[in-house]
């Protein structure tokens, strides 16, 4: 099965601080570092480096695109329909970093450019029974758009709903899959998924939107099934955490590749969690992901 990754692709740019600069003022910084990211970008080096065919469907700039682009492929990301425009930056995320607490600055840059016709153009390829991963980092009229297409074209739909934002009542009946964490979770239902009752609730309620399967990531709670009428919930591995960046997209990725290898939910969850917990103890984001052998060690 293809996975097609509809999203965003950014540079971050990365320095530390002693504190944050008032106006007019200019500080010393250090630690300085580029770092290829993106939450669309970041899910489709997880599917590649655990195994998964992916394909990404997005557009970078000017600035850094061919960068960008070279390191997806350098991952096994097949980048046929990545598009890149030479009147526009990339997306940039402008991060100051001041004991250990992230200040971020966002450009969505060319990501605001992924276009019904490059998703018509990618979808070409695809069949019934692929999969689509989407994501809130480019525009919702390409989201919405890349969800109905895929409904029309058979396959399987996911929506990681990050950054949280208001969503057409429409989008949620063409989610198969929609992976929120907690406080993305409490953004649509009103009800922080603390606790089985609560977790429940918020998946009755998504469900009750349209949503056919509920997925909840729960940090160190692990994560929680609601759809189809059942209920199940996964512990999470124990690690030694130092850097969550990527964690929550190496879940997505690695659940979905599994989904596609004709796993349960269940098992690509357990998968999931795995691969999460092995990120965490990394720094940086796409370079954190791990591979396919090193989530089963």
């Amino acid at each position: 099965m293809k996975i097609f990754i509809v999203g965003s692709l950014n540079m971050d740019l990365v320095i530390g601080a002693p504190f944050m600069p008032q106006s007019g003022m200019t500080i010393t910084g250090s630690g300085f570092m580029t770092n290829p990211g993106g939450k669309g970008a970041n899910q489709a080096v997880a599917v590649a480096k655990m195994g998964g065919e992916c394909y990404m469907v997005g557009c970078v700039g000017k600035e850094f695109g061919s960068e960008l682009k070279s390191t997806l492929e350098s991952y096994g990301v097949r980048t046929d329909y990545l598009r890149q425009y030479h009147d526009i930056s990339s997306g940039i995320a402008v991060i100051v970093v001041v004991d250990g607490d992230n200040r971020i600055i966002l450009d969505r840059g060319a990501n605001g450019r992924v276009s019904k016709d490059l998703i018509d153009e990618a979808f070409r390829s695809a069949q019934a029974g692929d999969y689509l991963i989407v994501q809130l980092e480019t525009e919702i009229t390409a989201v919405e758009y890349a969800l109905r297409r895929a409904k029309d074209k058979g396959m399987t739909t996911v929506l990681n709903p990050a950054p949280a934002c208001a969503l057409p009542k429409e989008i949620f009946a063409f989610c198969d899959y929609f992976i929120p964490n907690q406080t993305e979770a409490e953004f649509y239902t009103g009800i922080y998924p603390e606790g089985e009752s609560a977790v429940k609730r918020c998946g009755e309620i998504l469900n009750g939107m349209g949503v056919r399967n509920v997925l909840i990531t729960l940090g160190k709670e692990g994560s929680a099934f609601i759809g189809d009428g059942k209920y199940y919930k996964v512990e999470a591995y124990k690690a030694d955490a130092i850097d969550t960046t990527a964690a929550g997209d190496t879940y997505v990725g690695a659940f979905v590749t599994r989904l596609s290898e004709g796993a349960e939910a269940e098992q690509a969850m357990r998968f999931a969690s795995a691969a999460s917990a092995v990120t965490v103890t990394r720094r940086g984001a796409q370079q954190s992901i791990p591979l396919r052998h090193e989530i089963k060690e």
